[in-house]
């Protein structure tokens, strides 16, 4: 058995996805592991991934990254949801914040007594319930894991950080542990004529580097699995007509917030990611409803600060290969498949898809069931959270564009429309086998887009008024008094992650 191991993994690319494929393996198998990763300085990356989920938490933990030390070397800062704002209707404002809301009762999720209460007249918000959100909105951070002197979860937080720089961070480690990196542009795959896999990647210098297995993060281009290998790519575009992204940096305007903003215009959306040193700002559009110019001309009018560089496009189309795992490669972030970055997921789908592939690492054999298994994984994966954003689209209740109104007269797909009758009949959420998104996200975007619950779960009857009434005011009492003592996120900042020159 020892001899049929894969010695050799050959990484196609470098940016976030490529250091990260090379970070966790290096860390899990490095001892029995010969890494290389090719990568030119003459190829731009993409670089909008620049928000985050709480996941990446545990992959930096596994890595033995410190924290502060991470923020300091990406200009990073802290991230304790996303503001939609002008998503349900012109001038709405909710936020998909992280952690819970309120705190569950027995068996009966917190949202239904809320629904209950709600029904016999209370006042209160979803939100009045969610500490992160309180935090957030004020501006402030720390690191709570739970409410002092109560049964109340504390922050939970993602990052926002500068993906090149978060690159470097991990290359400077990768090299450290032994990674091979070699410099140098790819001209093509070559086959294996017996089994079909891929053999080697030749370089423009005429070098051939070979492997035992291939990782593909050659982002669009999707090098070794789209060109070499011929696999397909599913579209979602009938369902995410967004096909374009204008992004340009900008001096950060006079508050740090600890929040991704996402701003609906009239044909898509805009970012805005705080960082230390600059704000990440982009216009997602659809390029059917609106032209390049009207895109780039609404973003510049919406900065909060100067503009750092000129503007630049992107286009994609929204969607996923057919098969993620084929033969000896495996695509890894862009190569592997788009997911626009309204709720923060594409570095996210590289974590999710480097650890899957170390648990389920193969041998020389590359063993049918692992590749099956793999690929069932990864596309529930891309689809629960292609829902997700789906619902974005869907819920909306503007009349002011032929862009917002087609979406929310579009069908969409019977998994998602199943979940929102599901929701609006009963007030029912249930989450799915290992799906990213759990109930308290998909209750808030659903709620704060306008998706409102006829009935509340009769489980929500065990507790008198007076009871329900005094459980909601003491809830909002302790989140209330606690966010308050949370310090300024600049000044969390400062005092223990801040970069050099900030």
């Amino acid at each position: 058995m020892q001899g049929n191991k894969v010695r050799k993994a050959v990484i196609v690319g470098g940016g976030t996805a490529g250091w990260m494929s090379a970070s966790l393996l290096a860390k899990l198998l490095g001892r029995e592991l010969e890494i290389t990763l090719i990568e030119s300085d003459d190829i731009g990356t993409v670089g909008v991934g620049e928000a985050t989920i709480p996941p990446l938490q545990i992959f930096n933990n596994v890595l033995g990254i410190d924290e502060n030390a991470f923020l300091k070397a990406t200009q990073g800062t802290f991230k304790l949801g996303i503001q939609f704002e002008n998503w349900g209707a012109v001038g709405d404002k909710y936020m998909h914040a992280f952690g819970p809301i309120g705190r569950q009762i027995g068996m009966n999720a917190f949202h239904h007594h809320w629904l209950r209460a709600k029904a016999a007249g209370h006042a209160s918000d979803l939100w009045d319930y969610s500490f992160n959100y309180q935090v957030a909105k004020a501006d402030r951070f720390t690191r709570m894991k739970q409410i002092p002197n109560s049964p109340l979860e504390g922050l939970v937080h993602a990052f926002h950080f500068d993906a090149g720089l978060y690159a470097r961070f991990l290359r400077a480690a990768c090299e450290q542990a032994g990674v091979k990196r070699v410099e140098g542009m790819i001209t093509h795959a070559n086959l294996d004529g017996e089994s079909g896999h891929i053999a080697s990647v030749s370089l423009k210098d005429g070098e051939e580097i070979t492997g035992d297995l291939f990782i593909d993060c050659s982002g669009f281009r999707a090098l070794l699995i789209g060109e070499a290998l011929g696999v397909g790519y599913e579209e979602w575009t009938h369902w995410l007509p967004c096909n374009r992204a204008v992004a340009v940096p900008a001096e950060n305007g006079r508050r740090l917030r600890p929040y991704t903003q996402s701003i609906a215009h009239k044909a898509g959306w805009q970012w805005r990611i705080p960082l230390q040193h600059r704000a990440g700002n982009g216009h997602v559009f659809c390029s059917e409803y609106m032209s390049e110019d009207e895109a780039t001309s609404i973003l510049m009018g919406n900065l909060e600060g100067k503009a750092l560089a000129e503007p630049r496009t992107l286009q994609f189309k929204t969607g996923r290969r057919n098969s993620f795992w084929v033969k000896n490669c495996v695509a890894v972030g862009l190569a592997s498949g788009f997911m626009e970055p309204l709720e923060s997921t594409s570095i996210h789908l590289i974590q999710t898809a480097i650890v899957r592939l170390a648990q389920m690492f193969p041998s020389l054999g590359f063993e049918e069931s692992l590749r099956e298994e793999y690929n069932r994984q990864l596309t529930f994966e891309y689809e629960r959270i292609r829902d997700f954003i789906i619902l974005h689209y869907r819920a909306n209740k503007r009349s002011d564009s032929a862009f917002w109104q087609h979406c929310a007269a579009m069908p969409v797909p019977e998994s998602l429309s199943h979940r929102m009758n599901l929701f609006e009949d009963s007030g029912l959420i249930f989450r799915e086998g290992g799906e990213l998104f759990a109930e308290v996200a998909w209750l808030q975007v659903m709620w704060g887009q306008g998706l409102r619950a006829r009935e509340f779960s009769p489980l929500a009857s065990g507790l008198g008024d007076t009871q329900l009434d005094d459980y909601l005011a003491n809830l909002k009492q302790i989140i209330d008094t606690s966010a308050a003592k949370v310090p300024a996120h600049k000044d969390f900042i400062v005092r223990y992650c801040a970069a050099a020159g900030q």
